[in-house]
């Protein structure tokens, strides 16, 4: 990707400068000295304080000016104030990265202090990680620029955090199960280096297979979309597994429109996740079972899953994990049967789950591991062992080692247990076979890993686009309500904005007088709907804002009668008249398409069951514009109510492919006006197949 390989002066520096380098233990500006002179950094170190002459046998220097070499990367551990100024002297030594470690910008409110040191990097083309960050490590060249006390083991994962305090203990927790670490970074503020920026840089490292993200927030979701498909639709796929904090509900506020109100919480983050082919762990440690099956198994699909176990029950408990999260229990061959008939005792179960018995020792672990794995209806293999007084657990952990190594199926390794499966679990880890504690988490991890192989094999395909829409028209209507400071449309006047994009609509006009309506309705020749006109009312049936099956010979009554229920309900409406509205066909399913901006992230997209309903039932989906032919029908066909559109106890099926229409239509409409923050149209009347569909009600709101 463009543009990355300016990350290459922080990850492979060959000179580093340590600007706030300290003679006292126990500080920041000793420790990364002192980590980068005894870990096995081989690049130059260059510490820099102005009261001290040496440290740990390295020259100190008292100003970064009087530096006699080429600076690579500067590591910043001096007050907030100071480190701006000092940056633009790293740069005059050629720095073209930093790792800010001093805190006291943004996080406490400084946010001028941030800018201006953002701006002094911009200048000077210096990436900069942080400020308010733990530091960098590359174990690749032994280099730990941060002031965590552990070089973790080489490897294939990269991690990144915006928590300093949890990537301490991540390199702890990861020691312990053994995995290792292509490259290890926290990014603190996220001034200039994100994790977008990193994402990028990590496509093109062939150290990295996976990457494993702590995020707190993250920004540009339609950016995000497009960066993982080019990378995890390609050739090379690297897959991003992040562990996402704050899914409650807390702070958010209150929003008027329907799509808002069920856009809360998590929803936009999940709906990122999904469209980005991004895997969400909900745990530290999922995250890492997720990280042992993803680095150390190949990318291949776990559908078909087999289980071989020494106990019935945690057999039948992982069936139930694999198969509630969208794995099915392999149906093994003929062949494979009757060989784990004849091997296996008479009490064995050779069918999927294969129960080798408690009594089993490695050679049946061998025997129907070896046999399982060629079996062609199997995908993935998961194998459980609890100890019992017979078992031999290291010869098992050596048997299924020896298998591995010539066995091409994602396999995880369930030794269930503590001390007493200690040392074969040590074994299976410094083999780099994927292990897991207990067997339901690695069943679920083998369904992300199936889950990301299907995205990873879907073709990549461009925004839907339409060329019979009218920009131009609705520019104008957003230039003259601007004028008039206008930012709400209510339904007439929303009704237009859509028509300017084609969707398809009733007939309607709006009627100032009794009169006018009584010609309306004779020129439409059918019974009508009317719905009060007013910029101040939302939610038109709550105030007796909503009348149908109206006819000509009733109209004048109906409408004298709506502006007085009304203005009665509502007095301090300002009332503009009454849409008349053809009828709508009676063989439809309500359904809702709407729009919400996600602060930081992009404008969802939302369709769901509508109609009264969409607040009680709550099934919708929601998605980023822009929008793909497949997006749009993913969001129609997984939700729980799905099977409306394809036609239930004799009803027929639905027009989904106008209900695609209809998506890709706003999606492209929100595009084009990334003012619309709000936009409800509700209900769509999905119709039945070939009839298409009918926007009945619409209201938009625009920013400030």
């Amino acid at each position: 990707m463009k543009g990355s390989m300016s990350l290459k002066s922080l990850f492979y520096p060959k000179s580093i400068a340590i600007i706030g380098a300290s003679s006292r233990e126990k500080t920041v500006g000793n420790d990364i000295v002192k980590n980068l002179v005894y870990q096995g950094y081989k690049g130059k170190i260059i510490p820099i304080n102005p009261k001290i002459e040496e440290l740990y046998g390295k020259k100190v220097f008292s100003d970064i000016n009087l530096v006699d070499t080429t600076i690579d990367l500067a590591v910043v551990a001096i007050p907030a104030k100071f480190v701006p100024e000092n940056l633009e002297q790293a740069a005059k030594k050629g720095a073209k990265a930093a790792i800010v470690i001093s805190a006291g910008f943004k996080e406490i409110g400084n946010i001028e202090l941030e800018s201006q040191l953002k701006k002094v990097c911009e200048k000077n083309k210096i990436s900069l990680v942080g400020p308010n960050c733990l530091g960098a490590i590359n174990p690749e060249i032994k280099m730990n620029a941060s002031f965590g006390q552990l070089m973790p083991e080489l490897g294939s994962v990269a991690f990144m955090s915006q928590s300093g305090a949890l990537c301490t203990a991540v390199l702890d927790y990861a020691k312990e199960l053994g995995v290792g670490f292509s490259k290890f970074i926290s990014i603190g503020n996220k001034a200039d280096v994100n994790e977008i920026k990193l994402i990028k840089y990590l496509a093109e490292d062939d150290q990295t297979k996976v990457i494993l993200i702590y995020a707190e927030e993250l920004t540009n979701a339609p950016e995000f979309i497009e960066l993982m498909k080019k990378i995890n639709r390609g050739s090379n796929p690297k897959p991003v597994i992040v562990l996402k904090s704050g899914r409650t509900e807390a702070g958010a506020g209150a929003i008027a429109s329907h799509t808002g109100s069920l856009a809360g919480g998590d929803t936009a983050y999940n709906a990122l996740f999904k469209q980005a082919g991004i895997i969400r762990a909900s745990s530290i440690k999922e995250l890492f079972d997720l990280a042992q099956i993803f680095a150390l198994n190949p990318l291949k699909k776990a559908k078909n899953l087999a289980i071989i176990t020494n106990a019935g029950g945690p057999g039948v408990l992982t069936t139930d994990e694999a198969t509630d999260n969208g794995l099915e229990m392999a149906k093994l061959s003929e062949d494979t049967t009757k060989k784990l008939k004849e091997f296996l005792p008479p009490a064995a179960s050779s069918h999927n789950p294969v129960d080798v018995l408690g009594d089993a020792r490695a050679d049946r672990y061998k025997f129907a591991l070896e046999l399982i794995a060629t079996d062609k209806n199997v995908d993935s293999i998961q194998v459980i062992m609890t100890p019992q007084s017979m078992t031999e657990i290291e010869e098992t952990a050596r048997v299924i080692i020896d298998a591995r190594k010539h066995i091409s199926k994602p396999i995880v390794v369930s030794m269930m247990g503590a001390t007493t499966v200690r040392p074969g679990v040590d074994l299976l880890r410094e083999e780099k076979v994927a292990t897991a504690s207990f067997p339901e988490p690695g069943a679920k991890a083998l369904a992300q890993l199936d889950k990301f192989v299907s995205w990873h094999n879907t073709p990549l395909e461009k925004s839907m686009k339409f060329t019979d829409v009218d920009k131009e028209k609705v520019k104008r209507i957003f230039s003259e309500a601007r004028k008039k400071g206008q930012t709400s449309f209510p339904e007439a006047e929303a009704m237009e904005i859509i028509k300017a994009y084609n969707f398809p609509v009733l007939q309607s006009e709006i009627a100032k007088s009794a009169d006018q309506a009584l010609e309306i309705s004779k020129k439409f020749g059918s019974k009508l709907a009317m719905k009060i006109v007013s910029p101040d009312i939302l939610h038109k049936s709550d105030v007796g804002g909503v009348m149908l099956n109206v006819t000509s010979e009733d109209i004048q009554k109906k409408y004298k009668q709506m502006i007085k229920t009304v203005s009665k309900n509502k007095p301090e409406a300002k009332l503009e008249g009454v849409l008349l509205m053809e009828m709508a066909p009676d063989n439809g399913t309500e359904v809702i398409l709407g729009v919400n901006r996600a602060p930081g992230l992009g404008t969802m997209i939302m369709f769901g069951l509508g109609g009264i309903y969409v607040e009680v039932l709550k099934d919708v989906n929601f998605a980023y514009a822009p929008l793909t032919k497949s997006d749009s029908l993913d969001m129609i066909s997984t939700l729980k109510t799905s099977d409306l559109f394809k036609g239930v106890r004799g009803e027929k099926a639905k027009d989904i492919e106008m209900l695609s229409e209809c998506i890709g239509r706003l999606s492209q409409l929100v595009t084009d006006f990334p003012e619309i923050v709000e936009l409800d149209i509700n209900p769509l009347l999905a119709l039945p197949k070939g009839e298409g569909a009918k926007v009945l009600d619409v209201r938009v709101v625009i920013e400030k």
